[in-house]
């Protein structure tokens, strides 16, 4: 079954700019053409979109909500551990002020990169992106500070108006962004008492559009 949704947009901004693969969005209302997408952005940079206005005719993917890949094998961790990237984080032992929500993020983004890659896209093709967080345990609250850290090692990490990379914290540590990557997709994030995983804190589903 396919269903339509027509969205109307009334966006006021100061600059806009498009994320690779979509056009370039000045000052005002604007109408996507057939075959583009408009992303809006303020300020130079912004971890995410105000906006996004697809236009009618373009091609684009959505995932599945996607959570990370259980790649700590090293025996007796928790089940929340089992899911620190341990390509990324040798032994599964994390960095200073690196969360295990953080680390999870990181895991999340790579599989969704792979995804990504399969259906012909990159992350730079990504437009919007929703993302559900669960407490770890003991703690009362998600972990946003640590999902935003990990989002910005793949998204919104370079300067809109020089163009050059930005540096990103992992933990307390600052660095060059494991992939440089301008687009700001639009995105929320919320809370959730449960995911469906024993063990994941981090889910995350995207849409993303084809450049032709």
């Amino acid at each position: 079954m396919k269903t339509r949704t027509k969205l109307v947009l009334a966006v006021a901004i100061t600059a806009g700019i498009a994320v690779p693969s979509t056009a370039v969005a000045a000052d005002g209302l604007f109408s996507p053409k057939p075959t583009e997408a408009f992303t809006f952005v303020t300020g130079e940079t912004p971890s995410i979109a105000d906006g996004v206005a697809i236009g009618k005719n373009v091609a684009w993917y959505k995932s599945s909500g996607l959570g990370p890949s259980a790649l700590n094998t090293a025996p007796g961790v928790s089940a929340e551990a089992r899911y620190i990237p341990a390509d990324v984080f040798p032994g599964g032992v994390l960095p200073a002020g690196v969360t295990i929500t953080e680390a999870q993020s990181i895991n999340v983004l790579m599989r969704i990169g792979e995804n990504l890659k399969k259906a012909g896209l990159s992350y730079e093709d990504v437009t919007s992106m929703r993302v559900f967080l669960q407490n770890p345990a003991g703690e009362q609250a998600a972990d946003f500070a640590g999902w935003n850290r990990g989002y910005r090692q793949f998204f919104a990490n370079t300067n809109l108006s020089t163009g050059q990379p930005l540096q990103v914290q992992l933990g307390t540590a600052a660095g060059a962004p494991k992939v440089v990557n301008p687009a700001r997709p639009s995105r929320f994030t919320i809370e959730v008492e449960n995911l469906p995983v024993n063990g994941w804190l981090v889910e995350v589903e995207v849409d993303a559009v084809y450049s032709e």
